[in-house]
């Protein structure tokens, strides 16, 4: 089922969103239509908080560009791209590593802003997958990119929230037009 994606002025975005502590068939179902609503609002990622879900769950997938990364392991071993995507994941643990890198984002919940983030170039998450199983994943490039950005969102953060102080007053006007 597609869901109504919440947008910027919400304050469920603004909000650390509560741990998981039980699988469920309504949760993996939940998994689904997440899946189902970002492909659907073209995006890369999505958020619980971006669907009014106070849960610690999200959904990337960046297998239209198989190029957009250079490496990717799960529990140590490589993997092929399309044999992890789409990746809906829970109570993730970031560490985050490599050289900063200013890079284009939006945001499926700031309708029509983008601007280049700075971000760590590669990422190690912890993640629990809907069947229960934690993972490791290691990489770098587009798919760390968005599971930083997604795990921001279930922290309360927004990707405008990590722009340069110039960059924040040039969209602000902006923002306050989606907030109304």
């Amino acid at each position: 089922m597609i869901l109504e994606i919440t947008q910027y002025g919400n304050p469920i975005l603004r909000r650390k969103c509560r741990k998981i502590t039980e699988l469920t068939e309504e949760l993996r179902q939940f998994g689904e239509d997440l899946i189902e609503t970002m492909i659907s609002a073209q995006g890369v990622g999505l958020a619980a908080p971006q669907v009014d879900r106070d849960l610690r769950m999200a959904v990337v997938d960046v297998s239209h560009d198989p190029e957009c990364i250079t490496y990717l392991r799960v529990d140590g071993e490589e993997v092929a791209l399309e044999e992890l995507m789409p990746l809906v994941f829970i109570n993730p643990v970031l560490e985050l590593c490599g050289e900063k890198e200013a890079v284009t984002e939006g945001c499926l919940s700031i309708d029509g802003i983008t601007a280049e983030v700075r971000r760590p170039s590669e990422v190690k998450a912890t993640l629990q997958l809907l069947d229960g199983q934690t993972v490791v994943v290691e990489t770098d490039g587009l798919l760390a990119r968005a599971i930083q950005h997604e795990v921001d969102h279930l922290n309360g953060v927004l990707f405008v929230d990590r722009l340069s102080t110039a960059k924040k007053v040039s969209i602000r006007g902006k923002l306050r037009k989606l907030s109304i």
